[in-house]
């Protein structure tokens, strides 16, 4: 999901909204997304969050309350947000967020799904996660 690709909208707009908890995204082709800080932590396309492989993804609970703290820019690709959680080793392409925006409906009933199926509480911090914030590697 994460890749570049050179005719995805460039945003004409990121906003920041802390009360609310959700990155507003408006992009030269007209289209705007809301998507709320818990998606994208949720959804980071960290190796931490994705895994090194198909099938190695880690299910990541206790977001619902994650705020992002500040944003950077990488060059004119994309941004890397940094959450209250800790979590700052994620790059989110202009693409990659476009691609949340637009699929945001899909990816939550899949994380929903994910979630059920591993008997996890989207609350709780799984079991063994406590202090993982991130930034080491494997």
């Amino acid at each position: 999901m994460a890749g570049l690709n050179h005719d995805t909208p460039t945003p004409t707009a990121l906003t920041v909204h802390g009360a609310s908890r959700v990155l507003e995204v408006q992009y030269a082709d007209g289209a705007a997304f809301r998507l709320p800080f818990e998606l994208l932590r949720v959804y980071s396309p960290s190796a931490e969050v994705q895994g090194h492989g198909p099938g190695q993804e880690v299910l990541q609970t206790g977001k619902r309350e994650v705020s992002i703290v500040a944003v950077e820019p990488v060059g004119n690709y994309a941004i890397k947000p940094i959450f209250s959680d800790g979590h700052e080793s994620g790059l989110y392409s202009w693409q990659y967020l476009y691609e949340l925006g637009s699929r945001q409906s899909e990816l939550w009933q899949a994380y929903l799904d994910r979630l059920q199926a591993a008997g996890a509480d989207r609350d709780q911090p799984m079991p063994g996660k406590a202090g993982s914030a991130c930034g080491h590697q494997h």
